[in-house]
């Protein structure tokens, strides 16, 4: 597992708009990519996703997929990050969720994407 540097934990606190989650079915190698706001960072090493309302994402997760989160800054520059997922139903993650994801949705498990590699564009960041 890798820590997001310094500028992209600060560009992930400056995002805007929704941000992009993508997963890969590794039985057939089919992405899937869903726009996602109910997000947020766990411990500068992990990024966390609300499962509201996944249902191929969901399959993917299950099925030991790996994803990636695509996000931009205010002043328009674009990061992605890339990793393993691991989905919780409970637990320390979960509750934490909780406590950030709106009410009026269900908030079923938090997709957990824990940081391999960080990229802006085509630089290797982490």
């Amino acid at each position: 597992m890798t820590a997001l540097p310094e500028s992209v934990r600060q560009a992930w606190e400056d995002r805007d708009g929704p941000a992009i989650f993508a997963t890969v079915d590794p039985e057939t190698g089919a992405p899937n990519i869903i726009y996602v706001t109910c997000v947020a960072m766990h411990s500068g090493d992990c990024l966390v996703v609300a499962d509201n309302y996944f249902h191929k994402t969901r399959h993917n997760i299950d099925a030991g997929g790996s994803g990636a989160i695509l996000f931009r800054d205010k002043a328009g520059k674009a990061y992605q990050v890339k990793g393993q997922i691991e989905y919780h139903t409970e637990g320390e993650i979960f509750d934490e969720m909780k406590t950030w994801n709106p009410a009026q949705h269900p908030g079923h498990a938090a997709a957990v994407l824990r940081v391999e590699q960080v990229f802006s564009g085509a630089e290797q960041l982490a």
